[in-house]
């Protein structure tokens, strides 16, 4: 069997299992994420095995810190996957949940009922982790999924998703409402991107250079994020000992994240105070810092003049770019100049300026005195997430089970006809 036909082959088990799962009960399927749960955890070694075949194949092909970092399945993160889990079983069940029941003067009830959006295929470098927040999300939503990792993590996702088709088949349900395919090749992600026959919507995760492929070769829909440029403004109010350890843990705590602070930007009033702070914070932890003319004085040995490529680039790495701004006015100019979108953040005492900041900053998650890292669904209360949509339709921003789904009219009528 050839690419192709493998994966038409997959694409057919998909739309079959898919309305399967729709029609199943929410109690089969919260059924299947709880047994996956206690799989994740009796067969926790079982799954540092799978993953270690691939860091040592990782290190063979010298792959870069930030992925190696995004690779690894550690104890953090198999308990991460095991608390989504559990999370998400629990949650209420969206399917044929009807919203917005409204009488027409005529006497008919017209609402709208929640329903899934069909079969999901997703494309992701790295990872693993991605494949179990994918695979309990699209179930919970009574989507079938497609997961196609990158050849770097194609043993854990493999392991991963033998452990979902056990649960699946546990709690009654088609093994193939989850499906990985069985090959590295790149010629099945062109012919799964040709599939809008049998699949819905693609979900992209990874590079902006993977992105743009995907979106450009797509036949279905796409729902994307390109990169993760963020901001933080620290406004002429911000409170400097909060203001710190917030751009801190912004940066550091995990750079290679696509909501990892790329870009302060700070009132000049309050400038000489807060930044040699931040490179006393940060320096020492071995963040570089790419300054304008104002700011480079400010910023201590780890600092050097920015170049006009560091505005409103993602660097994925420790690595901060810094401007001094003359008001708010002007941040959020450099910000929808420079944005993606994504995370944009205000550090202020002003209860005006952080709404108005709120109000008019476009992106898919705006935080007053708070981390850029939050944006990620687990931590908005979504269990986990596919990914983060910054493109507007149908989702923005981190993507959980309801937008997993989508809504149909439905109309209860007796006897009405159109006059």
């Amino acid at each position: 069997m050839n690419c192709r036909e493998m994966m038409e082959d997959m694409g057919r088990k998909a739309r079959k299992a898919s309305r399967e799962l729709a029609n199943a009960s929410g109690n089969a399927r919260q059924r299947a994420l709880e047994i996956l749960a206690d799989m994740l955890e009796s067969e926790a070694e079982a799954v540092y095995v799978a993953n270690g075949r691939d860091l040592d194949a990782a290190a063979e092909r010298g792959l870069d810190k930030a992925r190696v970092q995004r690779l690894t399945i550690s104890e953090k993160v198999l308990k991460y996957m095991v608390d989504g889990c559990r999370f998400v079983a629990a949650m209420p069940d969206p399917i044929g949940e009807i919203e917005s029941m409204k009488k027409r003067p005529n006497g008919m009830l017209v609402g709208r009922m929640r329903v899934p959006l069909g079969v999901v295929a997703m494309i992701y470098e790295s990872r693993p982790n991605a494949t179990v927040d994918a695979g309990i999300l699209c179930l919970k939503a009574g989507n079938a999924v497609i997961l196609r990792g990158g050849s770097e993590a194609f043993h854990s996702n493999r392991f991963l998703a033998d452990l979902m088709h056990r649960a699946l088949e546990q709690a009654g349900l088609p093994r193939d409402a989850v499906q990985v395919p069985p090959t590295t090749d790149r010629e099945a992600v062109a012919e799964m991107l040709k599939l809008d026959e049998y699949i819905d919507v693609v979900i992209p995760r990874g590079g902006e250079g993977l992105i743009r492929a995907v979106t450009e070769q797509a036949s279905m829909p796409v729902l994307k994020h390109y990169k993760g440029v963020c901001h933080m403004f620290a406004d002429a109010s911000a409170d400097i000992d909060r203001a710190v350890p917030i751009v801190d843990n912004a940066k550091t705590q995990y750079p290679s994240g696509c909501n990892a602070l790329e870009c302060l930007l700070v009132h000049r009033d309050v400038a000489e105070r807060l930044l040699p702070r931040v490179a006393e914070a940060l320096g020492p932890k071995g963040v570089s810092f790419r300054c304008c003319p104002e700011s480079l004085p400010l910023m201590g040995e780890h600092a050097k003049a920015a170049e006009p490529g560091d505005w409103g680039f993602e660097f994925l790495d420790l690595i901060l770019a810094v401007r001094v701004v003359g008001d708010m006015d002007e941040a959020m100019d450099f910000i929808a100049e420079h944005g993606s979108n994504h995370t944009e953040a205000i550090l202020t005492e002003n209860y005006e300026h952080a709404m108005r900041f709120i109000r008019e900053v476009d992106a898919s998650l705006v935080v007053a005195n708070a981390t850029t890292r939050f944006n990620d669904g687990a931590q908005l209360g979504l269990g986990a997430e596919i990914g983060i949509s910054t493109s507007k339709l149908h989702a923005y921003g981190p993507m959980g089970v309801q937008e997993l789904t989508s809504a149909k009219f439905v109309l209860l009528g007796e006897g009405q006809i159109r006059e």
